[in-house]
């Protein structure tokens, strides 16, 4: 994308010569073939151990180095060069171009003011623009790009950093049209193919280029990536093993396969591999705050993305999720604002929404501003792709629970596997709802059950006791009354009882609910403080001495078998 203008043609014997002296024919031909092979580490070894030196073998062990990734060698050589050639275009560009793969974009625009205009000049203003983020500047060498190879490629370049995709397939085929030779072009073509979830078409794109050079870094580690999203962590690992134990000629790429086998292994060494990768893989920053998110460190992950200005869906999608979660757990009404604006920008891009990211973008976005019937629609769109992703089926039950479809979120709720999740209060009050609502009360009370102590599982008798009397469920409100009530006595709970036993009762005369439903009742009633306990005891055993049954608390008749009666009315 952006190479060195000090560079000879390979196919040119005699500039190669032009280090080695009258004697160069075995030198230089070993040194094309190190070229040719693209073993550039072996290329600077063979002009290290050369006893004499002089500018060109400096410079072809600057563009060597440079080409492995030891930009800050590269750097160095460039500079000594321009000790004694300070006017130098080729040197000045050149350290402009080091700057630029060091990461620091304004030493290498202020080397470039004092650089004569030429087609490598403006791609890499170009690209500064890009990096530096100013739009205005970014269009003004936007213009200046020719129909020419190089320019292309740096257009369809900026095209791919900033989420583009189809538009720089569209450079690249193009490009390969004209000139089929060119195949490293299919390895762009695969990676963008990869970026929009198009794993089998990026793969046989790839295994063209693969063909013929199956040592390639960057291609075997793309092919990896497919590998992972098709299949497994595993398997990925397996097609990377071949250029990771030769991680002496991986050079440059090296950082980049150590953060993906971090990947492929699920995070196994996450804090000692992104850490010092943050500034180098752009990827290991978002998955640094995704393991931080997975541990629960909601603040190491906020304070990782506070600074980062979003350019690309993944960034916005990361900071929405960021701060959903931080707004979650600190009640914040601002964070979860910018959460919402995140997903939406994404949601309703050009690029993404009718990609599966997009679309769960914007129900994550309807869900936090409570429009749940617009959350439905976004969701249902995509069911049959993420019908066995655990996040999904949850958030799915809740919104379908939120629209009071209980039946289907109960059903959902039931597919999620991930113990984390339903051990999640949100997931156990939920579900229990959907239980109370579709007529299985006993369900709900069991869940309460294996709760600990705790103000969730206070809360959960809350919801139980007025949701089983909203629905006529009066022997479980009952029950989750009378436990309130002994919890922490108050006046409200006690009413609620109250009412739940008699609509027990009511139900018992009417012939709802059986019978020796009475003798539970007034054991409830006995361990009630208040004097309306005793009056409506009074009532219930008079009812049943006139009726003819035996309305007594009996310990040995098992509550157990009367709630299954109950349930199975």
């Amino acid at each position: 994308m952006i190479l060195s203008r000090a560079k000879p043609a390979i196919q040119s014997n005699n500039e190669i010569a032009r280090f080695s002296g009258n004697n160069a024919t075995k030198s230089s031909l070993q040194f094309e073939d190190y070229l040719r092979k693209r073993d550039y580490a072996g290329a600077v070894t063979l002009m290290e151990f050369r006893p004499e030196k002089n500018g060109i073998v400096e410079q072809w062990i600057a563009f060597c180095a440079f080409h492995i990734g030891d930009y800050k060698k590269a750097l160095n050589i460039y500079q000594t060069l321009l000790k004694t050639d300070d006017e130098n275009d080729d040197f000045l560009v050149n350290v402009a171009c080091c700057y630029f793969y060091l990461g620091m974009y304004d030493e290498s625009k202020h080397i470039l003011q004092n650089v004569q205009s030429s087609g490598l000049k403006t791609r890499l203003n170009f690209h500064l623009a890009h990096k530096l983020r100013d739009e205005n500047i970014l269009m003004e060498y936007h213009q200046q790009l020719q129909d020419i190879l190089e320019d292309q490629l740096s257009l369809a370049a900026i095209h791919y950093l900033r989420a583009h995709y189809q538009e720089a397939i569209d450079i690249y085929k193009r490009l390969l049209l004209q000139n089929r030779e060119n195949i490293a072009l299919n390895v762009y073509v695969a990676l963008c193919y990869y970026k929009l979830d198009y794993y089998d078409v990026s793969q046989e794109v790839l295994g063209i280029y693969l063909k013929q050079h199956p040592d390639s870094v960057i291609a075997t580690n793309l092919k990896a990536c497919n590998t992972f999203r098709l299949y497994n962590g595993t398997s990925a690992e397996n097609e990377l093993r071949s250029i990771v134990e030769q991680n002496s000629n991986v050079g440059f790429g090296y950082d980049l396969l150590k953060h993906n086998l971090v990947v492929f292994r699920d995070g196994e060494d996450a804090m000692q591999i992104f850490p010092s990768l943050v500034d180098i893989v752009p990827e290991a920053r978002l998955n640094l705050v995704i393991h931080y998110l997975r541990n629960d460190d909601t603040k190491e992950a906020f304070d990782l993305l506070k600074d980062l200005q979003p350019a690309v869906p993944q960034e916005y999608i990361l900071k929405g999720v960021v701060n959903a979660a931080l707004g979650q757990e600190l009640n914040s009404q601002e964070h979860i604002k910018i959460a919402e604006e995140c997903f939406h920008l994404v949601g309703s891009s050009t690029s993404e929404c009718d990609t599966i990211h997009g679309r769960q973008c914007m129900a994550a976005a309807f869900f936090l501003g409570g429009q749940f019937e617009e959350v439905l629609v976004y969701l249902t769109s995509i069911k049959s792709y993420l019908h066995s992703d655990d996040t999904f089926n949850f958030d799915f039950a809740q919104a379908k629970t939120a629209c009071n479809q209980f039946k289907e979120a109960e059903e959902t709720f039931l597919l999620v596997q991930d113990p984390r999740i339903k051990n999640d209060y949100v997931y156990i009050s939920n579900l229990a709802r959907c239980y109370i609502m579709n007529g299985k009360p006993q369900n709900a009370w069991e869940l309460y059950q294996k709760m600990d102590s705790s103000p969730e599982s206070f809360n959960l008798l809350l919801l139980i006791a007025n949701d089983c009397y909203r629905m006529g469920e009066f022997w479980y409100s009952a029950k989750a009354f009378d436990m309130l009530d002994k919890l922490e006595p108050n006046p409200e709970f006690w009413e609620g009882k109250r009412g739940a036993i008699v609509g027990v009762f009511q139900g018992v005369v009417a012939q709802k609910f059986p019978v020796d439903m009475l003798g539970d009742v007034l054991q409830l009633l006995r361990s009630s403080t208040s004097n309306q306990a005793d009056q409506i005891a009074s009532v219930i055993r008079k009812w049943a001495k006139e009726n003819r049954f035996a309305a007594s608390y009996q310990p040995g008749f098992g509550a157990t078998q009367r709630e299954k009666g109950y349930s199975d009315r």
